[in-house]
Protein backbone atom coordinates (compact mmCIF):
# COMPACT_ATOMS: atom_id res chain seq x y z
CA UNK A 1 0.00 0.00 0.00
CA UNK A 2 1.46 3.28 -1.12
CA UNK A 3 2.20 6.04 2.07
CA UNK A 4 0.16 9.05 1.92
CA UNK A 5 2.67 11.69 1.68
CA UNK A 6 1.98 15.65 1.93
CA UNK A 7 4.72 18.37 0.81
CA UNK A 8 4.59 21.45 2.42
CA UNK A 9 6.82 24.35 0.34
CA UNK A 10 6.74 24.74 -3.22
CA UNK A 11 10.01 26.36 -4.28
CA UNK A 12 12.92 25.61 -6.55
CA UNK A 13 13.98 22.47 -5.25
CA UNK A 14 10.72 20.90 -5.38
CA UNK A 15 10.44 19.29 -9.06
CA UNK A 16 13.99 17.17 -7.84
CA UNK A 17 12.11 15.54 -4.76
CA UNK A 18 9.24 15.23 -6.88
CA UNK A 19 10.89 13.23 -9.98
CA UNK A 20 12.76 11.00 -7.17
CA UNK A 21 9.49 10.12 -5.31
CA UNK A 22 7.19 9.66 -8.39
CA UNK A 23 9.71 6.92 -9.29
CA UNK A 24 9.99 5.30 -6.45
CA UNK A 25 6.07 4.49 -6.48
CA UNK A 26 5.87 4.22 -2.92
CA UNK A 27 4.01 6.72 -1.75
CA UNK A 28 0.75 8.80 -2.46
CA UNK A 29 1.07 12.56 -2.58
CA UNK A 30 -1.91 13.78 -0.47
CA UNK A 31 -1.11 16.90 -1.62
CA UNK A 32 1.35 20.32 -1.63
CA UNK A 33 0.92 23.36 0.20
CA UNK A 34 2.74 26.55 0.38
CA UNK A 35 2.81 29.59 2.99
CA UNK A 36 1.97 31.62 -0.85
CA UNK A 37 -1.25 29.73 -1.74
CA UNK A 38 -0.36 31.02 -5.63
CA UNK A 39 2.81 28.87 -5.41
CA UNK A 40 1.21 25.61 -4.40
CA UNK A 41 -1.17 25.83 -7.11
CA UNK A 42 1.35 26.60 -9.72
CA UNK A 43 3.05 23.28 -8.12
CA UNK A 44 -0.36 21.23 -8.54
CA UNK A 45 -1.25 22.38 -11.91
CA UNK A 46 2.25 21.50 -13.50
CA UNK A 47 2.30 18.23 -11.82
CA UNK A 48 -0.97 17.00 -11.37
CA UNK A 49 -1.33 17.29 -7.73
CA UNK A 50 -3.87 18.41 -5.29
CA UNK A 51 -3.17 22.29 -3.80
CA UNK A 52 -3.63 22.42 -0.03
CA UNK A 53 -3.68 25.37 2.54
CA UNK A 54 -1.23 23.62 5.25
CA UNK A 55 -3.86 23.32 7.62
CA UNK A 56 -5.52 21.22 5.43
CA UNK A 57 -2.82 19.05 4.57
CA UNK A 58 -2.00 18.29 8.31
CA UNK A 59 -5.60 17.39 8.55
CA UNK A 60 -5.28 15.53 5.87
CA UNK A 61 -4.36 11.32 6.23
CA UNK A 62 -0.32 12.20 5.18
CA UNK A 63 1.39 9.71 7.66
CA UNK A 64 4.97 11.71 6.16
CA UNK A 65 5.09 15.61 5.51
CA UNK A 66 8.11 16.64 3.29
CA UNK A 67 9.10 20.40 4.17
CA UNK A 68 11.11 21.85 1.69
CA UNK A 69 9.98 25.67 2.85
CA UNK A 70 13.12 28.06 3.50
CA UNK A 71 15.55 26.91 6.37
CA UNK A 72 13.94 30.15 8.71
CA UNK A 73 10.49 28.69 8.60
CA UNK A 74 11.90 24.73 8.96
CA UNK A 75 11.21 25.12 12.94
CA UNK A 76 7.95 26.18 12.61
CA UNK A 77 6.91 24.01 9.83
CA UNK A 78 8.45 21.28 12.30
CA UNK A 79 6.61 21.70 15.45
CA UNK A 80 2.84 22.06 13.67
CA UNK A 81 3.72 18.97 11.59
CA UNK A 82 4.57 17.24 14.82
CA UNK A 83 2.16 18.67 16.64
CA UNK A 84 -0.20 16.93 14.19
CA UNK A 85 1.29 13.73 14.57
CA UNK A 86 3.18 13.29 11.45
CA UNK A 87 6.46 12.22 10.58
CA UNK A 88 8.51 14.89 9.43
CA UNK A 89 11.09 15.12 6.66
CA UNK A 90 12.82 18.35 6.19
CA UNK A 91 15.15 20.05 3.88
CA UNK A 92 18.24 20.96 5.37
CA UNK A 93 19.46 22.39 7.89
CA UNK A 94 17.26 20.69 10.88
CA UNK A 95 16.30 23.95 11.60
CA UNK A 96 17.83 27.83 11.80
CA UNK A 97 19.35 27.46 15.05
CA UNK A 98 20.33 24.58 17.19
CA UNK A 99 17.91 25.71 20.12
CA UNK A 100 15.55 25.35 17.97
CA UNK A 101 16.68 21.73 15.99
CA UNK A 102 17.04 20.21 20.31
CA UNK A 103 13.19 21.77 20.56
CA UNK A 104 12.05 19.71 17.41
CA UNK A 105 13.98 17.00 18.11
CA UNK A 106 12.73 16.61 21.61
CA UNK A 107 9.16 17.36 20.95
CA UNK A 108 9.52 14.04 18.38
CA UNK A 109 10.95 12.46 20.67
CA UNK A 110 8.03 12.43 23.09
CA UNK A 111 4.71 11.91 20.31
CA UNK A 112 7.31 8.51 19.66
CA UNK A 113 7.40 10.27 15.52
CA UNK A 114 10.51 9.94 13.26
CA UNK A 115 12.62 12.95 11.80
CA UNK A 116 14.83 13.06 8.66
CA UNK A 117 16.65 15.59 7.13
CA UNK A 118 18.67 16.56 4.01
CA UNK A 119 21.22 16.30 2.87
CA UNK A 120 20.41 12.92 1.37
CA UNK A 121 23.08 13.37 -0.94
CA UNK A 122 25.79 10.86 1.13
CA UNK A 123 23.40 7.85 0.32
CA UNK A 124 25.04 8.62 -3.30
CA UNK A 125 27.51 6.58 -4.98
CA UNK A 126 30.22 9.06 -4.60
CA UNK A 127 30.02 9.75 -0.65
CA UNK A 128 29.73 5.25 -0.43
CA UNK A 129 33.10 5.22 -2.31
CA UNK A 130 34.25 7.40 0.32
CA UNK A 131 33.03 5.84 2.87
CA UNK A 132 33.88 2.02 1.45
CA UNK A 133 37.77 3.17 1.06
CA UNK A 134 37.31 4.67 4.83
CA UNK A 135 36.19 1.92 6.37
CA UNK A 136 38.57 -0.95 4.55
CA UNK A 137 41.75 1.19 5.91
CA UNK A 138 42.59 1.96 1.91
CA UNK A 139 44.88 5.04 3.09
CA UNK A 140 45.20 3.93 7.11
CA UNK A 141 43.55 6.19 9.85
CA UNK A 142 42.76 9.45 8.83
CA UNK A 143 44.68 12.11 10.50
CA UNK A 144 44.01 15.46 8.66
CA UNK A 145 41.87 16.78 5.70
CA UNK A 146 40.29 19.54 4.06
CA UNK A 147 37.15 20.88 2.67
CA UNK A 148 36.43 23.30 0.17
CA UNK A 149 33.46 25.15 -0.87
CA UNK A 150 33.79 28.22 -2.15
CA UNK A 151 31.82 30.35 -4.68
CA UNK A 152 30.21 33.96 -4.99
CA UNK A 153 26.94 33.02 -3.70
CA UNK A 154 23.23 32.14 -5.62
CA UNK A 155 23.00 35.68 -6.43
CA UNK A 156 23.57 34.68 -10.39
CA UNK A 157 21.04 31.28 -10.37
CA UNK A 158 18.35 32.34 -7.47
CA UNK A 159 15.10 33.33 -8.42
CA UNK A 160 14.92 35.13 -4.59
CA UNK A 161 18.73 35.06 -3.14
CA UNK A 162 17.90 37.38 -0.23
CA UNK A 163 17.54 34.65 2.29
CA UNK A 164 20.54 33.35 1.84
CA UNK A 165 22.28 36.15 3.08
CA UNK A 166 20.60 36.20 6.86
CA UNK A 167 21.04 34.26 10.00
CA UNK A 168 20.34 30.45 9.11
CA UNK A 169 21.49 30.65 5.77
CA UNK A 170 24.93 32.11 4.40
CA UNK A 171 27.57 29.64 3.44
CA UNK A 172 27.73 27.87 6.54
CA UNK A 173 24.10 26.85 6.76
CA UNK A 174 23.06 26.32 2.90
CA UNK A 175 26.04 24.56 1.79
CA UNK A 176 28.39 23.85 4.84
CA UNK A 177 25.81 21.59 6.01
CA UNK A 178 26.57 18.95 2.57
CA UNK A 179 30.00 19.15 3.99
CA UNK A 180 29.66 18.35 7.63
CA UNK A 181 27.24 15.66 7.03
CA UNK A 182 29.88 14.39 4.48
CA UNK A 183 32.48 14.28 6.83
CA UNK A 184 30.55 12.97 10.16
CA UNK A 185 29.32 10.36 7.73
CA UNK A 186 32.76 9.20 6.68
CA UNK A 187 34.84 10.36 10.34
CA UNK A 188 32.16 9.82 12.89
CA UNK A 189 30.94 13.04 15.00
CA UNK A 190 33.29 16.83 15.45
CA UNK A 191 34.16 16.90 19.38
CA UNK A 192 35.25 20.62 18.76
CA UNK A 193 35.69 23.44 16.46
CA UNK A 194 37.94 26.60 16.15
CA UNK A 195 37.55 29.41 13.25
CA UNK A 196 37.32 32.41 12.02
CA UNK A 197 34.23 34.49 9.94
CA UNK A 198 34.39 37.44 7.73
CA UNK A 199 32.28 39.28 5.19
CA UNK A 200 33.18 41.00 1.96
CA UNK A 201 30.48 43.16 1.33
CA UNK A 202 27.51 44.44 3.76
CA UNK A 203 25.12 44.57 0.36
CA UNK A 204 24.45 42.10 -2.35
CA UNK A 205 23.24 43.56 -5.77
CA UNK A 206 20.70 41.39 -7.70
CA UNK A 207 22.77 40.60 -11.09
CA UNK A 208 20.13 39.15 -13.21
CA UNK A 209 16.35 37.70 -13.22
CA UNK A 210 13.37 39.31 -12.09
CA UNK A 211 15.01 40.72 -9.06
CA UNK A 212 17.61 42.74 -11.28
CA UNK A 213 19.08 45.40 -9.26
CA UNK A 214 17.34 44.36 -5.92
CA UNK A 215 19.95 45.61 -3.11
CA UNK A 216 20.05 42.46 -0.32
CA UNK A 217 21.25 43.24 2.97
CA UNK A 218 24.19 40.78 4.35
CA UNK A 219 23.01 39.71 7.69
CA UNK A 220 25.32 36.90 8.22
CA UNK A 221 29.58 35.52 7.86
CA UNK A 222 30.08 35.13 4.04
CA UNK A 223 33.55 33.38 4.24
CA UNK A 224 34.11 31.52 7.05
CA UNK A 225 37.67 29.12 7.83
CA UNK A 226 36.24 26.37 10.38
CA UNK A 227 39.14 23.52 12.27
CA UNK A 228 37.32 20.54 13.05
CA UNK A 229 38.22 18.63 15.89
CA UNK A 230 36.87 14.98 15.43
CA UNK A 231 36.50 13.01 18.26
CA UNK A 232 38.33 9.89 16.38
CA UNK A 233 41.34 12.30 16.61
CA UNK A 234 41.06 13.40 12.49
CA UNK A 235 41.89 17.20 12.17
CA UNK A 236 39.96 19.12 9.24
CA UNK A 237 39.83 22.67 8.15
CA UNK A 238 36.52 23.71 6.04
CA UNK A 239 36.61 26.70 3.95
CA UNK A 240 32.55 27.43 3.54
CA UNK A 241 32.31 30.80 0.93
CA UNK A 242 29.87 33.08 -0.81
CA UNK A 243 32.96 35.92 -1.92
CA UNK A 244 35.57 33.72 -4.22
CA UNK A 245 34.70 33.51 -7.86
CA UNK A 246 36.50 30.56 -8.78
CA UNK A 247 39.29 28.58 -7.02
CA UNK A 248 40.80 24.83 -7.92
CA UNK A 249 41.16 23.00 -4.63
CA UNK A 250 39.54 19.33 -4.57
CA UNK A 251 36.00 19.33 -2.58
CA UNK A 252 37.41 17.05 -0.16
CA UNK A 253 41.03 15.47 0.51
CA UNK A 254 41.22 13.10 3.15
CA UNK A 255 44.71 12.04 4.34
CA UNK A 256 45.60 9.11 5.99
CA UNK A 257 48.66 7.57 7.60
CA UNK A 258 49.31 5.01 4.55
CA UNK A 259 47.90 7.33 1.53
CA UNK A 260 45.15 10.21 0.11
CA UNK A 261 41.47 9.96 -0.74
CA UNK A 262 40.31 12.53 -2.97
CA UNK A 263 36.48 12.78 -2.86
CA UNK A 264 33.92 14.28 -5.07
CA UNK A 265 31.69 17.35 -4.60
CA UNK A 266 29.16 16.53 -1.23
CA UNK A 267 25.91 18.42 -3.58
CA UNK A 268 26.30 15.71 -5.99
CA UNK A 269 25.45 12.13 -6.12
CA UNK A 270 27.56 11.00 -8.17
CA UNK A 271 31.42 12.04 -8.85
CA UNK A 272 35.32 11.02 -9.23
CA UNK A 273 36.81 9.58 -6.22
CA UNK A 274 40.06 9.05 -6.24
CA UNK A 275 43.01 7.37 -3.91
CA UNK A 276 46.63 7.15 -3.64
CA UNK A 277 48.70 4.93 -1.45
CA UNK A 278 52.13 6.69 -0.31
CA UNK A 279 53.98 7.44 -3.18
CA UNK A 280 52.09 5.62 -5.85
CA UNK A 281 50.02 7.83 -8.73
CA UNK A 282 45.98 8.52 -7.84
CA UNK A 283 43.87 5.91 -8.77
CA UNK A 284 40.27 6.33 -9.63
CA UNK A 285 37.85 4.10 -7.20
CA UNK A 286 35.55 2.24 -9.69
CA UNK A 287 33.66 0.89 -6.96
CA UNK A 288 29.87 0.30 -8.39
CA UNK A 289 27.27 1.57 -6.24
CA UNK A 290 23.57 3.41 -7.05
CA UNK A 291 22.40 6.64 -7.45
CA UNK A 292 25.26 8.31 -9.41
CA UNK A 293 22.94 11.50 -10.62
CA UNK A 294 20.25 13.81 -8.81
CA UNK A 295 18.12 11.38 -6.48
CA UNK A 296 17.38 14.22 -3.82
CA UNK A 297 13.70 12.26 -1.76
CA UNK A 298 16.21 8.92 -1.41
CA UNK A 299 16.63 9.89 1.99
CA UNK A 300 12.77 10.21 2.59
CA UNK A 301 12.42 6.57 0.67
CA UNK A 302 15.08 5.19 3.26
CA UNK A 303 13.00 6.44 6.11
CA UNK A 304 9.60 5.67 5.16
CA UNK A 305 11.35 1.94 4.48
CA UNK A 306 13.00 2.13 7.94
CA UNK A 307 9.82 3.33 9.76
CA UNK A 308 8.03 -0.02 8.27
CA UNK A 309 11.20 -2.43 9.00
CA UNK A 310 11.59 -0.74 12.60
CA UNK A 311 15.24 0.53 11.89
CA UNK A 312 17.17 3.17 12.50
CA UNK A 313 16.97 5.80 9.18
CA UNK A 314 20.10 7.07 7.69
CA UNK A 315 19.25 10.81 7.25
CA UNK A 316 18.89 10.55 11.01
CA UNK A 317 17.63 13.51 13.58
CA UNK A 318 20.64 12.57 15.70
CA UNK A 319 22.82 13.14 12.06
CA UNK A 320 21.00 16.62 12.08
CA UNK A 321 21.37 17.62 15.08
CA UNK A 322 25.21 17.28 15.30
CA UNK A 323 25.59 19.33 12.19
CA UNK A 324 23.45 21.59 12.84
CA UNK A 325 25.52 22.52 16.48
CA UNK A 326 28.96 21.63 14.82
CA UNK A 327 27.75 24.93 12.17
CA UNK A 328 26.52 26.86 15.19
CA UNK A 329 29.44 26.69 17.04
CA UNK A 330 31.45 27.69 14.13
CA UNK A 331 30.51 30.37 14.20
CA UNK A 332 30.25 30.99 17.85
CA UNK A 333 34.11 30.25 17.16
CA UNK A 334 34.58 33.01 14.70
CA UNK A 335 32.77 35.47 16.73
CA UNK A 336 34.46 35.05 20.30
CA UNK A 337 37.89 33.58 19.11
CA UNK A 338 37.58 30.59 21.12
CA UNK A 339 37.56 27.00 20.80
CA UNK A 340 33.63 25.56 21.36
CA UNK A 341 32.82 22.31 22.24
CA UNK A 342 30.13 20.10 21.14
CA UNK A 343 27.39 18.64 22.99
CA UNK A 344 25.94 16.38 20.53
CA UNK A 345 27.26 13.43 19.00
CA UNK A 346 25.63 10.63 16.48
CA UNK A 347 26.18 7.11 15.03
CA UNK A 348 27.64 7.02 11.69
CA UNK A 349 25.11 6.31 9.61
CA UNK A 350 24.57 2.66 8.07
CA UNK A 351 26.11 2.28 4.66
CA UNK A 352 24.60 1.63 1.69
CA UNK A 353 25.48 -0.92 -1.25
CA UNK A 354 22.03 -1.09 -2.62
CA UNK A 355 19.35 0.54 -4.53
CA UNK A 356 16.23 1.56 -2.24
CA UNK A 357 13.95 1.09 -4.93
Amino acid sequence: MAIALGIIGAGNIFPAYLRTLQRSRLFRIVGVADAVPAAAHKRAEEFGLPAMAVEQLLASDASIILNLTPPQAHHATGLQVLHAGKHFFTEKPLAATFAQGKELVALAKRKKLRIGCAPDTFLGAGAQSVRALVDAGTVGAICFGTAQFMGHGPDHWHPNPAFFYQPGAGPMFDMGVYYLTHLVHHLGPIASVRGTAHTAHTTRTVPLGERKGQKIAVDTPTHIVSSLSFSSGAELVLTCSFDVWKHSHAPIELYGEDGSILGHDPNQFGGTVKFARQLDDWTRSTDKRPYTTNARGIGLIDMAQAIAADRPHRCSEALALHVLEVMERALDAARTGKPQRTTTTCERPAPLDQKLF
